[in-house]
């Protein structure tokens, strides 16, 4: 299976990166791909079998669903593996560079339902509203 590679340079350093994208507190304020949607809830159990959800709903209530994944690998401040709800797999990797930023690449299988552009384009809109966020 072909997988989805998306990534952000992002202006800060690793440690900082993490927190950012690992704390319900910060993910909730983030984790959507256009300002018409939010993310209200999350909780992350960031462990070795522990359990990560994010609420996602359009800001007009017509539509939401949960997400959620188990992890699979838990390396702070460097590596995250986890399988989402329906079995695909995900894997990021926070690479430290020289300037004090930090490299944010994601690898993930692609679901059935949308295109690949389509999954792509979603996934990094989402990564970029996450770059805006911690550099903002």
């Amino acid at each position: 299976m072909t997988k989805i590679h998306i990534s952000a340079n992002i202006l800060a350093e690793p440690k900082l990166v993490w927190e950012k994208y690992t704390n319900p507190t910060y993910i909730t304020q983030w984790n959507f791909a256009h300002e018409s949607w939010c993310c209200p809830s999350a909780s992350n159990d960031l462990r070795v079998g522990g359990k990560y959800e994010a609420r996602m709903e359009a800001r007009d209530g017509s539509f939401g669903f949960d997400f959620w994944a188990i992890y699979d690998a838990v390396e702070p401040h460097t590596y995250l593996a986890y399988t989402m709800g329906d079995g695909r797999k995900a894997e990021l990797f926070f690479k430290a560079l020289d300037n004090n930023s930090t490299l944010l690449e994601i690898h993930f299988d692609p679901e059935t339902e949308n295109t690949i552009e389509l999954q792509q384009q979603g996934w990094q809109a989402i990564l970029d509203n996450f770059k805006r966020f911690v550099e903002g």
